[in-house]
């Protein structure tokens, strides 16, 4: 009977958690953002809700973790929740990738038209070798982790965040460079299609980079260890590997394929 009580007693701290309340009213001002700034044509009240949603997002995600690492325990759940997230992910790539070979397919005999003479495919050769080399630092900190080495596992990390910010900037300069040109993501079914492969993968390296931010936390401050934390550590790297990978479909469609004639 007493263990009975001090087992009920165990699960009932952790019935309840005030953080996901911040990081939910975070999402919703999302929408409202757009909403407000495409249709209510009112910028002022779109920065506004915007800011405040970064502001909610950031306190819940940082409390939320916090409070984990402070009085939680690992379910033993996390890579089989990435994995599940990781099928989401692909359907959603899936879907983007479908409507833009449908496009490709359609307007096969004006496509030809459509494809900027600024396009250098030698950036997504030079941009692909950056996330190359990224995934390798990635699993090295992955590998220097399960040894124990946090300093150096933490040093990796931050390599792989200074390769993923430099695909970055250089994606984001091609991008002004095609845009300057003409070529916009309403010019034509092919800038449709570019923006939205190549922007949809770039929202997920930001999704990555802010996951190691908190992992350079976790590592630093000694939270991440044997019992705790390891399964963070993996779950973003099987992430940025995923990231890798895709970027190679969304690299072959978006300018191999995309700019035959």
């Amino acid at each position: 009977m007493a263990q009975h009580e001090v087992h009920h007693h165990h699960l009932g701290e952790h019935e309840y958690s005030y953080w996901p309340l911040p990081v939910g009213l975070a999402v919703l001002l999302v929408p409202l953002t757009f909403i407000a700034y495409m249709v209510w044509q009112k910028p002022m009240l779109a920065l506004l809700f915007g800011g405040v949603s970064l502001v909610l997002f950031v306190v819940g995600i940082a409390g939320w973790i916090q409070e984990f690492f402070s009085k939680g325990h690992e379910e033993g759940l996390g890579m089989p929740a990435m994995m599940f997230f990781i099928v989401s992910e692909v359907v959603i790539f899936g879907t983007m990738f479908a409507g833009f070979y449908m496009a490709r397919a359609t307007h096969a005999d004006i496509w030809h038209q459509w494809v900027p003479e600024g396009m250098n495919l030698k950036i997504p050769v030079l941009l692909t070798f950056i996330l190359w080399a990224s995934s390798g630092t990635i699993a090295i900190s992955e590998k220097l982790f399960e040894k124990g080495k946090n300093a150096l596992s933490a040093l990796f990390m931050l390599l792989t965040m200074f390769l993923g910010g430099a695909f970055m900037v250089i994606h984001i300069i091609e991008w002004l460079h095609l845009w300057h040109e003409g070529f916009t993501l309403s010019s034509n079914m092919y800038g449709t299609g570019f923006y939205m492969l190549t922007g949809i993968h770039t929202s997920h390296i930001v999704v990555g980079l802010l996951t190691m931010v908190v992992g350079l936390y976790l590592l630093l401050s000694g939270k991440a260890s044997e019992h705790k934390g390891h399964t963070y550590i993996k779950a973003i790297t099987l992430y940025w590997h995923f990231v890798d990978i895709m970027w190679l479909l969304v690299a072959s469609s978006a300018y191999l394929i995309g700019s035959l004639a």
